[in-house]
């Protein structure tokens, strides 16, 4: 009985690491990059399309598919999209993003639709006087009422949720996904968590109560959402320092989100993510993505920050400059899914 039963441990121990191994060496489902540019100049507003903010051009969606990209976020303002709570969508900023994810998406691509605003209208946050929670709501009945037909659409609720409760924010989520199905989407849902959404802070209280309470309370009729979640790898985890801590820092700060996710049966995107292109940093990039793909029974994907309308002096940039690859691409590359993602 006792061979027997160590044969069988062996067997067990031997099937985990093949299965850890298989993990470590397939791409996650989403694997992209964020293009920034519809967000820009969020003082002015509503500002001019090509001149103050900028959306994709078909020529940059062009090169990151060529590269076996995936996915795109796609960050844009709510003001701009909708200059009125509860009015009718802006018909040109609307169609202008309706270009974006058809050039993207019948290149196979995937596009997430990425409100941009801190939770916050005209710099007041959700749950105030002047923005309810169902503002939120309205909005994206809207948006699902469009795009709600093609599945390649994943909707982002909101980019890093800041300056109210991690209550309010949960109603305001809770209130938007609920009218999102209500249209019959069945698209894919990334809800971030408040206080910026880091991973590295999932389990924090500086914002009020953490994400690791509040958020499980999310409810989706359709039971197709993902938690997205931003870490970057600088020494106050803000990304805008080009040194990362150490070349395990972001295999450390994600260790116990992954953890969370696991123990509660969610799934998990980071939506955000980047560092400078000193060997630290490409070394930490490595390690981080090469870590969720061996976590890829949680882990969606990734987008990283960022390509679009930056300076080349941004450090985390990825836009090609005179045609020539950024160094982090060469990271980014060794995990990269070229198939669209399955419905």
């Amino acid at each position: 009985m006792k061979s027997v039963v160590t044969r069988a441990v062996v067997v067990a121990a031997m099937l985990a690491a093949t299965v850890s191994m298989l993990r470590a060496q397939t791409p996650l489902r989403f694997t992209g990059v964020n293009i920034a540019g519809a967000e820009f100049a969020s003082k002015k507003l509503p500002g001019k399309a090509g001149t103050d903010y900028f959306y994709p051009t078909s020529a940059t969606i062009d090169h990151f598919s060529a590269k076996g990209m995936n996915t795109v976020r796609i960050p844009f303002l709510w003001e701009r999209m909708q200059p009125a709570l509860g009015a009718d969508l802006n018909t040109a900023e609307l169609d202008r993003l309706a270009t974006v994810v058809s050039q993207a998406t019948s290149r196979g691509m995937n596009v997430i639709l990425d409100v941009h605003n801190y939770a916050a209208y005209l710099r007041q946050p959700i749950g105030s006087a002047s923005v309810p929670t169902e503002a939120l709501a309205d909005l994206w009945r809207r948006l699902a009422g469009r795009f709600k037909d093609n599945k390649q659409v994943i909707f982002g609720l909101m980019n890093e949720p800041k300056g109210l409760p991690t209550e309010t924010w949960l109603a305001a989520a809770n209130a938007a996904i609920a009218s999102i199905r209500q249209t019959g989407a069945k698209n894919l849902i990334l809800v971030p968590g408040n206080g910026w959404t880091g991973a590295h802070s999932w389990f924090g209280k500086s914002y009020g109560t953490p994400n690791a309470e509040a958020m499980l309370g999310v409810v989706d009729p359709a039971n197709n959402y993902a938690f997205e979640a931003h870490q970057y790898l600088d020494s106050n985890y803000s990304g805008t320092h080009p040194q990362c801590q150490n070349e395990q820092i972001g295999v450390t700060t994600l260790q116990r989100f992954t953890q969370w996710l696991r123990d509660h049966r969610k799934r998990g995107f980071l939506g955000e993510f980047g560092g400078g292109s000193d060997p630290v940093c490409m070394a930490a990039l490595d390690a981080m993505l090469a870590d969720m793909e061996k976590n890829g029974d949680v882990w969606l994907g990734w987008t990283y920050w960022a390509a679009g309308f930056w300076p080349p002096t941004y450090f985390t940039s990825v836009q090609p400059v005179n045609g020539a690859d950024r160094p982090q691409m060469s990271v980014l590359l060794k995990h990269v899914n070229g198939r669209a993602a399955p419905e």
